[in-house]
């Protein structure tokens, strides 16, 4: 068979494959445009959070373990009242009362997803890191996370934050920080990747509970989190 035989055999099958492809990704698309959910369950009630696509990575990470039931049974085990609560230490499983916790993780961290306009407002879910020192890059936890609670902010407040930082804050970022709280200081330095929809009361029960050395609980506060859609 020559060549030319040959590429004329071959043309249908690269049409179908290729149709196949673009097929593929129509598809692909339509999924992404969808934002998923997931539920955190807690004694303390329910936090629905709807997971973002502009960051990709964090978001299929996320929903691979919690599909996985990674998170079950784990706590929140550093939590901070008017500024987050913190969980997904998988060494927090079934640990004694007292130890301290927050050096565990997946065996395996994931690239910064730092997205401009996607801010620490309160609810904000955002990956755990280690500092700048050691962790130039803001590669984020494979698995720990924390929830923003926050607090108000004044504009003077935020005025001297810029200057400290060297970033303005939008119109909008200054309106809810003034109104509805976060943690401002805290943006363009941790990927934030999801936002609570329902539950934001649920938050503040757990930030007001007593806590201890590193700040952890004094009595724990275990999560589950289930996959939505």
């Amino acid at each position: 068979m020559n060549q030319h035989n040959r590429m004329s055999k071959l043309y249908p099958s690269l049409l179908a494959l290729l149709m196949l492809l673009v097929s593929c990704g129509h598809a692909r698309t339509a999924e992404n445009n969808h934002e998923a959910r997931v539920k955190i369950e807690t004694e303390f009630g329910d936090i629905t959070i709807k997971l973002l696509n502009e960051t990709p990575l964090h978001r299929d990470n996320f929903l691979k373990l919690a599909g996985e039931g990674f998170y079950d049974g784990l706590l929140f085990h550093r939590v901070i009242n008017a500024f987050m609560i913190q969980g997904g230490d998988p060494l927090s499983r079934n640990t004694p009362e007292g130890q301290p916790l927050g050096a565990g993780d997946p065996g395996y961290t994931l690239p910064a997803e730092i997205v401009p306009g996607i801010f620490h407002r309160k609810g904000a879910l955002a990956a755990a890191r280690m500092d700048d020192q050691i962790n130039p890059e803001r590669r984020s936890s494979g698995s720990q996370f924390y929830i923003v609670q926050g607090r108000l902010w004044t504009d003077e407040e935020l005025n001297v934050m810029e200057q400290r930082r060297g970033f303005p804050f939008t119109a909008e970022e200054r309106a809810v920080y003034a109104t509805e709280g976060g943690t401002p200081h805290l943006d363009h330095a941790y990927t934030v990747f999801g936002q609570v929809v329902e539950g934001l009361e649920v938050i503040d029960r757990i930030a007001a509970v007593q806590t201890g050395p590193g700040n952890r609980p004094l009595q724990d506060v275990s999560m589950r989190i289930v996959v939505l859609d």
